[in-house]
């Protein structure tokens, strides 16, 4: 075991916390949609690299800055998120249908990015990787930076939404009990389309904060989805601020890991986290 100097380790910490960002932000429409739908969507991930891959494709041969694709990726993915719903309740999918269902789109998905882009890896260049803000001895690169401040952002734009507009209260109402909430006249169809549609389009933007920061491959989609899931069963269901905030400590134990004792034991480490929660409070993964 090695112990890192004080400003290894608070770069490591500051690593954590902006991978954390990104994790939270990939499972925050994966929790909504679980939670409040009970849709398990693991097409949500393949999203998020599809629009990766269109903002690489945007930016490298269009000249399109990277934030700016944001303007045609979220409502392209607003309807495709729309579609996917509509297919899984009009055959009435239970949760673990929709998994399969869902899971099979994924594959779809990463069949047509190695036939577009090939398995070879791609690296957007941007001037956004350029720039980095010093403080003292530690860096902080603006792509983290930006994908930071959009997973805090929006996680507290949605949880005041559910908590203090009358669409977000309807949407709680349908998700606690259905029948109850129809009787008073909610729309849960409408609810649902507009829910999924967001959850897809949260994945776009998922999307393109990858595409600032990391080297894109196909195959790469299901390296995150284990700790994805991790982050949102440790934050809970259908809990808007939960996923970051899990994401966050399960980031930042991965990076000091590494620091001190090995990269091979990150995985360990976060997962055993999430075990531990699991057998001292199962609720958390009730919506």
């Amino acid at each position: 075991m090695n112990f890192p100097s004080s400003t290894l380790l608070i770069q490591s910490i500051l690593a954590g916390i902006f991978t954390g960002a990104l994790y939270g932000l990939l499972g925050l429409g994966l929790s909504l949609s679980w939670g409040m739908l009970r849709q398990i969507n693991l097409a949500h991930f393949a999203l998020a690299f599809l629009g990766a891959y269109l903002t690489y494709q945007f930016s490298t041969y269009g000249g399109i800055d990277p934030l700016l694709t944001l303007l045609m990726i979220i409502p392209v993915f607003f309807v495709v998120g729309m579609a996917v719903h509509w297919v899984i309740t009009r055959f009435r999918m239970t949760p673990f249908n929709s998994l399969l269902v869902t899971f099979g789109l994924t594959i779809i998905i990463e069949a047509m990015l190695q036939w577009i882009w090939t398995a070879d890896y791609r690296r957007l260049e941007s001037t956004y990787a350029e720039h980095k803000l010093q403080i003292g001895t530690v860096y902080l690169p603006l792509p983290e930076l930006i994908t930071l401040g959009l997973s805090l952002s929006i996680s507290l734009i949605i949880w005041q939404v559910l908590r203090r507009s009358d669409i977000g209260k309807a949407i709680r109402a349908a998700a606690e009990d259905g029948p109850i909430a129809a009787a008073f006249g909610i729309n849960q169809q409408a609810l649902g389309l507009l829910l999924s549609g967001l959850n897809a389009s949260l994945a776009g933007i998922a999307g393109v904060c990858i595409a600032l920061g990391y080297t894109l491959a196909p195959s790469q989609i299901y390296s995150w989805i284990g700790v994805v899931f991790a982050c949102v069963m440790l934050g809970g269901l259908g809990r808007p601020m939960g996923p970051i905030i899990a994401g966050c400590i399960i980031g930042i134990s991965e990076a000091v890991t590494m620091a001190v004792v090995s990269p091979s034991w990150a995985p360990l480490v976060s997962f055993s986290l999430l075990i531990i929660v699991l057998l001292v409070r199962p609720e958390r993964i009730q919506a």
